[in-house]
C-alpha cells in the first residue's frame, strides 16, 4: 500500500501553534478552558495544543480525555475525567485527530450536552469533509479532499517523528 506524506513533523507543529493561537484569540477573556481530547490520537493532539497554550496565554487549561469504543459508540459507555458540576459554565474545546464522517466527534460531544456549558468548539488536525453527522470542526489544521476508499493515518505519539499520511 502506497503512503503519501501529507504533513511532516514541522508542518504539524505549525498547525498546532496556529490552532493554539486561534483558541486563545477566541477565548482571551476566559479564566479557564477545558481541552477534551478523544482517546488516543485526539488526546495526544490535545496535549500538544495545551503545551502551546500554556506558553502563549494566561488562560488556565484543564486537559481531559474522552474514552469510548469508536467502532461501536452507541452501546459504548463514554467516560470523561470531570463531573457535570465541574463542567458548569466552562468553555469546552473538543479535539480529535481526523474528522471523517463526524461520528466520533459527535459521540465525543455527547457528555457535554448534559451540562450547562458556556460553549463547545471543535478542533481537528485533518478534515476529510465526508460529514454524515451534523457536526463541523471550528478549527482545522488541514482540509483534504479524499475518496471514501482512501485512509488518513496520523502518527503523533513521538515528538519530532509526527506525520500525517494518505494511503
Amino acid at each position: 500500500m502506497n503512503k503519501t506524506l501529507v504533513l511532516n513533523s514541522t508542518q504539524i507543529q505549525q498547525k498546532i501553534n496556529r490552532i493554539a493561537y486561534e483558541i486563545y484569540e477566541n477565548n482571551y477573556d476566559e479564566k479557564e478552558i477545558v481541552i477534551a481530547g478523544i482517546s488516543e490520537n485526539g488526546y495526544l493532539f490535545a496535549k500538544r495544543i495545551v503545551d502551546v497554550l500554556q506558553k502563549i496565554s494566561p488562560i488556565q487549561t484543564k486537559l481531559i480525555e474522552i474514552a469510548f469504543d469508536k467502532k461501536n459508540p452507541i452501546s459504548s459507555k463514554i467516560e470523561i475525567d470531570l463531573t457535570e458540576k465541574e463542567l458548569k459554565n466552562k468553555v469546552i474545546i473538543l479535539v480529535d485527530d481526523v474528522l471523517n464522517s463526524g461520528k466520533t466527534l459527535i459521540f465525543g460531544a455527547k457528555p457535554f450536552l448534559k451540562s450547562p456549558i458556556k460553549r463547545l468548539t471543535t478542533v481537528v488536525l485533518v478534515d476529510r469533509g465526508h460529514n454524515r453527522y451534523p457536526i463541523k470542526a471550528d478549527f482545522v489544521g488541514i482540509s483534504l479532499s479524499t475518496t471514501l476508499q482512501e485512509h488518513i493515518t496520523v502518527e503523533i505519539n513521538k515528538k519530532g517523528k509526527e506525520a500525517v499520511y494518505l494511503s
